[in-house]
């Protein structure tokens, strides 16, 4: 994939690290960056947290948050991306959530939408860096992950 050896290349080029932590994803953006020789130089890790636990756990997103706001959200999103900040070396971190279907949308959160979050390592962690995507178009369950994924690695370059 032409977007993740420009991902490698460009932060390889400033020097610097990424992590990522992915829900409906399940691990297919850090696959496509792990596709290109010379990855390692960049990529710190990467976190699949597909249940409301592995997010907790791994990530350290509140429980009450969830219950709240529910994990295909702008809050849960930006709680991702910076536990992964707080729990890798990464310069910057991409979280990504959604509901890839064809089952579990709702009125409010449709089949196709997905919520991304970005962290910088030495910013402002109250500067909400997030944003909600419908991916009406899409196809199937994996064109939402594909597209999805896309957007991930658009996020992850300088």
């Amino acid at each position: 994939m032409v977007l993740a050896r420009r991902v490698v290349a460009e932060n390889k080029a400033l020097g610097r690290t990424v992590a990522v932590a992915e829900s409906c994803t399940g691990g297919l953006v850090v696959a496509a960056i792990t596709e290109v020789a010379g990855s390692s130089a960049v990529l710190d890790r990467g976190f699949v947290t597909y249940s409301n636990e592995a997010k907790q756990e791994l990530l350290g997103v509140s429980g009450d948050l969830i219950d709240t706001f529910g994990a295909v959200s702008l809050a849960v999103a930006w709680s991702m991306a910076q536990g992964a900040l707080k729990r890798s070396r990464a310069d910057v971190t991409v979280a990504i959530t959604g509901v890839a279907g064809p089952d579990g949308g709702t009125a409010q959160k449709p089949v196709g939408t997905v919520v991304f979050a970005k962290a910088v390592r030495g910013e402002d962690p109250e500067a909400v860096d997030a944003e909600l995507k419908h991916f009406a178009e899409a196809t199937s369950r994996a064109d939402v992950r594909l597209r999805a994924t896309i957007i991930a690695l658009e996020l992850l370059l300088p």
